[in-house]
């Protein structure tokens, strides 16, 4: 017998049965303290995104003040728009399926599996995803071009360049998602199989892969979203010829100055967005099911190259050859001179370089970590109030329904252009009652919207994780409404408050999307020096470009190997 019904049954007596938790009369206090972790959110992302995208977009609809559609009717009927979103689509659909078929592999082996020095691994593999865009893209163009160790390729400026790029991104959130439920999932199960006779490629085929279903559909509409968004590859890898609809929103708003153009294709994106975060929702609420399934950490196993020799292959061949050899080229070009091997580069990251910067490198950094430092105060705040309330599991259809709303709501920042964001702040955020065009916060609000899907997808699988039954019971023997989150919820909210917080503060220093709208030159960050440096013309510039790189990968490595240390095994999300 549970908990919660044992409770119930020795104090209700003959009486009328104890009501749950969810039912009982909930004080005006703690319905004000619910309602203002709902309502404060909710009121922040209004005026920091909701405002600033739509007055982007009203701008395409009321181009000179008055209404038309003239703009959208240029966009739709222009034979480039529908290559644009073909581009988009394809290259989408093809990052995702890749990432897939190489990530599942890797979650088996690096959340089913025990070997010493897992933990390092799985952050490491976790880095390219907090890396700038741009760096990622220089890495990958230096290494492929003519010049380059792998130039005989010929892959520069080319489809599969592009695809291998959002691989390397998108391959970590593939691995956590699924691996992170695949390394609970109750190991009895196939064994059970597997006493009746069923092969190992049975085993999978008819127990594992359909319980890992949901986080698998569940990735890959996340990785769907990030492909169809990709900015800073498409920009770097594959010019004009290879544009999608995010580095096209960027040509119409910066280069011709055609809002209405960008007002359009930025509606198209918000489409392509909200139908994956649908689908998103709708596996992790099946994956939320699956948790019935799982255990503590039984279902991991020391890893065996009999048995697992196939997954560790294919795992060790793309964390080697996909995702070490750029950022150890991006490495070796940093220490690489034209008079040999020298630390000159990182020398040099103390001046501004060749006439390219005002302030110097190490300047940068310093302003960078104290900007995500608040960025990641911000999202994490926010992050935790929303997911309290989001957890909830309500009885009504209206109640879950509302809530499932809510969630996709907060995850919108995740796909909508960081330059439709960075342009719609300069345009509504430079008048009373809120100009902040010259104010040090608006960098780290707009690093929070960034940071704060994320943050709510890290706490998220470790509150939905508590039985509600533990509530009911709380309630049942007396235990206040604060008393329950204090001893229930709290407990559990801080096992996952450090990956989270790892996860915010190495997105804010890698953000760049936004930040280069916003930040000026006397104030930038580390990413925006590193694209200053790079589109500057010299060797010093270049290999300065470099060192910064490698310094600001060494940052979020470290940061994501102590959040990989406090992950709890009940975070399932990536």
């Amino acid at each position: 017998m549970s908990p919660g019904r044992a409770a119930s049954g020795q104090l209700g007596g003959t009486r009328t049965p104890a009501r749950p938790a969810s039912r009982v009369r909930v004080s005006p206090g703690w319905a004000v303290v619910w309602t203002l972790a709902a309502v404060v959110p909710l009121v922040f992302l209004a005026i920091f995104f909701v405002w600033p995208v739509a007055a982007l977009v009203a701008k395409g609809f009321f181009p000179d003040g008055t209404p038309s559609l003239a703009g959208f009717e240029q966009v739709f009927t222009a034979q480039r728009t529908w290559r644009i979103v073909r581009q988009t689509l394809t290259q989408a659909v093809a990052g995702t399926v890749v990432s897939v078929l190489l990530g599942v592999p890797g979650a088996y082996v690096l959340y089913r599996t025990r070997f010493p020095g897992r933990e390092v691994v799985r952050a490491f593999v976790t880095i390219p995803f907090v890396l700038p865009t741009v760096v990622v893209g220089v890495a990958f163009k230096t290494l492929l071009a003519s010049s380059g160790p792998l130039g005989f390729l010929g892959l520069d400026e080319t489809w599969a360049a592009i695809i291998a790029a959002l691989v390397f991104f998108n391959y970590s959130v593939i691995v956590r998602t699924v691996g992170g439920l695949w390394g609970r999932l109750d190991p009895r199960l196939g064994e059970a199989a597997r006493v009746l006779g069923a092969s190992p490629a049975r085993v999978f085929a008819t127990v594992t892969l359909p319980a890992l279903a949901p986080a698998i559909a569940s990735g890959a509409a996340i990785v769907f979203l990030f492909c169809a968004s990709a900015y800073g590859i498409v920009m770097v890898l594959g010019g004009v010829s290879f544009g999608t609809i995010e580095t096209e929103i960027w040509y119409q708003t910066t280069q011709l100055l055609n809002l209405p153009a960008a007002s359009a294709l930025s509606i198209v994106q918000l489409v392509l967005v909200t139908a994956s975060l649908l689908v998103a929702n709708r596996m992790q609420a099946r994956q939320q099911r699956a948790h019935r399934l799982l255990t503590d950490d039984r279902g991991e196993r020391r890893w065996s190259w009999r048995r697992d020799w196939a997954a560790s292959l294919v795992t060790f061949l793309l964390v080697a050859g996909l995702l070490v050899t750029p950022l150890a080229y991006l490495a070796f070009r940093s220490v690489w001179t034209p008079s040999g091997f020298s630390l000159q580069y990182y020398r040099l990251l103390a001046t501004t370089g060749e006439g390219a910067l005002v302030i110097p490198v190490w300047t940068a950094a310093a302003y960078s970590l104290r900007i995500a430092l608040g960025a990641t105060l911000l999202a994490v705040g926010l992050g935790l109030a929303v997911s309290f309330v989001v957890s909830r599991r309500p009885r009504s259809a209206l109640g879950r329904g509302t809530l499932r709303a809510l969630d996709s709501f907060f995850m919108l920042p995740l796909g909508v252009s960081a330059v439709t964001v960075g342009f719609g702040f300069l345009i509504t955020l430079n008048r009373p009652p809120l100009d902040l065009r010259s104010s040090f916060v608006l960098v780290p609000i707009a690093q929070a919207i960034v940071a704060l899907p994320l943050v709510v997808r890290s706490l998220l699988p470790v509150l939905r994780a508590i039985d509600p039954r533990q509530r009911e019971a709380a309630a049942t023997l007396g235990a206040s409404p604060w008393r329950v989150l204090a001893t229930i919820d709290g407990p559990l909210a801080l096992r996952g408050l450090g990956l989270a917080t790892g996860f915010a503060f190495a997105t804010s220093l890698g953000e760049f999307g936004a930040t280069s709208f916003l930040s000026r030159p006397n104030a930038a960050t580390l990413p925006v020096v590193i694209f200053e440096l790079i589109g500057r013309p010299g060797a010093q510039n270049y290999g300065m470009a470099m060192a910064a790189s490698v310094l600001l990968a060494l940052m979020t490595g470290v940061v994501m190997a102590l959040a990989e240390r406090l992950r709890p095994s009940e975070a399932t999300g990536w």
